[in-house]
C-alpha cells in the first residue's frame, strides 16, 4: 500500500473509516517536528484497537494554538505525509477548527486518546466520545520530548 493512500480529506474521512477495521483509535495534534515521543505515543495509541485514525490541525489552526510564530515549522501536506509514513498510523486527515469536537462528532471513533498532560475529566471530546459508549484515554508521555523545546535550543544554536 502506497502510504499516501492513507491521507484523505475531511469530507472522505467518515467514509474511509467505514471500511477499516474496529475498534476505530483516534488521536489529534499539530506533530510539527515528529520525535521519538510522538512516535512512541502513536505506536501505544495503535496498540489500543485495529485502525488509528490521526487528525492534524491545519497549519491556520496550529498557528492559534499559540506555539510560537514560526509554527508549525512543516506544512500540514508536509506533516500528513510523514504521519502517514509510520506503521502505527491507518488514516491521516486534517481539521481546521480550535479543537477536535467537530471531527470527533462527525467521525464517531471508538476510543479518544490524549497525552498524558491532558485532564480527560474536563474534555468536552471526552465526554462526547463517552456519551456514545466510546472510551476516553490519556497515554502517558516519554520524558523528555517536546518540540517546543527542541525548536528553541535549535534557535539557541546548541
Amino acid at each position: 500500500m502506497n502510504f499516501t493512500s492513507k491521507i484523505v480529506s475531511r469530507e472522505a474521512a467518515k467514509a474511509a473509516i467505514a471500511a477499516l477495521p474496529k475498534p476505530v483509535i483516534f488521536t489529534n495534534g499539530v506533530f510539527d517536528v515528529l520525535h521519538k515521543g510522538h512516535v512512541t505515543y502513536l505506536a501505544a495509541a495503535r496498540a489500543l484497537g485495529a485502525t488509528l485514525v490521526v487528525a492534524l490541525n491545519t497549519d491556520a489552526s496550529a498557528k492559534r494554538l499559540g506555539k510560537g510564530p514560526d509554527r508549525p515549522l512543516n506544512s500540514e501536506i508536509d506533516r500528513a505525509h510523514v504521519i502517514a509514513a509510520l506503521e502505527s498510523a491507518s488514516l491521516v486527515t486534517t481539521f481546521d477548527d480550535d479543537t477536535p469536537l467537530e471531527i470527533i462528532n462527525e467521525l464517531r471513533p471508538d476510543v479518544l486518546v490524549k497525552g498524558g498532560d491532558y485532564d480527560m475529566s474536563k474534555l468536552a471530546e471526552a465526554k462526547l466520545v463517552e456519551s456514545y459508549g466510546g472510551k476516553a484515554l490519556a497515554l502517558s508521555f516519554v520524558d523528555g520530548y517536546s518540540t517546543t523545546a527542541l525548536v528553541k535550543r535549535i534557535q539557541a544554536g546548541a
